[in-house]
């Protein structure tokens, strides 16, 4: 019988992260029926109201659909797989370790200041609410393979700008203030670093690059980094699925 669920993740996450594992450790199949709820709330001793939470999530994901009478039943979609989809949340530490860089973070600037029209939609801000825009390079052996820009309200980050170690972790660092990201709407285009960035940072060699702006949200839903990362083209390649 598995084990009760603890990790730092929402317990709905969590749940749903773990019924499809079930998924794929017992060899289901699409078509196949799900466990019942009473069957799946004994196996991991967790009340109904979350499993269903958890099972909602699953069939928005496409993972299960319902047939109404019947159960529970899995998709087409959960025997579908990619390598590095570009629809799982992670930190680019994370992501960057992936593809087996070990990568040393340049911090190009930090600065307190007004967001723009676009950072303050993206991040919800009221009129008057400022940001802390940082700026930095990811290099492999000393060659750039990211340049990023990321926004996070000053709010929330009250420590003076100079007292805090911006190489790091971003997502890291936001646990410390209980506002970790744990989800992101993101939108990809193709493009070339812009003429100022390229000058400015003598990028001139950075070549084409996969765009991702990105914003993150912490488990309230709040959203907490507008980020805007320019992914070498010549390093980074992303899978994903139609449906």
């Amino acid at each position: 019988m598995d084990e009760p669920l603890r990790d730092t993740r929402t317990l709905v996450i969590q749940l749903r992260d773990r019924i499809a594992n079930l998924i794929k450790d017992d060899g289901l199949k699409p078509g196949d029926k799900l466990p019942t709820e009473a069957q799946l709330t004994q196996r991991f001793k967790i009340s109904r109201p979350a499993l269903r939470e958890a099972l909602k999530l699953l069939e928005q994901d496409d993972v299960i659909f319902v047939e109404h009478g019947r159960g529970r039943f899995v998709s087409a979609m959960s025997a579908v797989t990619v390598e590095r989809p570009i629809t799982v949340f992670e930190s680019v530490t994370d992501m960057t370790q992936h593809y087996g860089y070990k990568t040393n973070n340049k911090v190009l600037s930090i600065a307190e200041e007004e967001p723009d029209a676009t950072t303050a939609s993206c991040l919800k801000l009221s009129p008057g609410e400022r940001v802390i825009r940082i700026e930095r390079l990811r290099l492999q052996d000393d060659e750039p393979i990211m340049y990023c820009i990321d926004y996070v309200p000053r709010q929330i980050i009250p420590a003076r700008l100079f007292d805090i170690d911006w190489s790091g972790s971003l997502l890291a660092l936001l646990e410390r203030y209980k506002h970790r990201p744990r989800m992101s709407a993101a939108k990809v285009s193709a493009v070339m670093l812009p003429d100022d960035v390229a000058e400015r940072n003598d990028l001139r060699g950075f070549g084409p690059a996969l765009l991702i702006r990105e914003t993150c949200f912490n488990t309230a839903g709040v959203p907490v980094i507008y980020a805007v990362d320019y992914h070498r083209g010549s390093h980074f390649s992303f899978s994903l699925v139609r449906k």
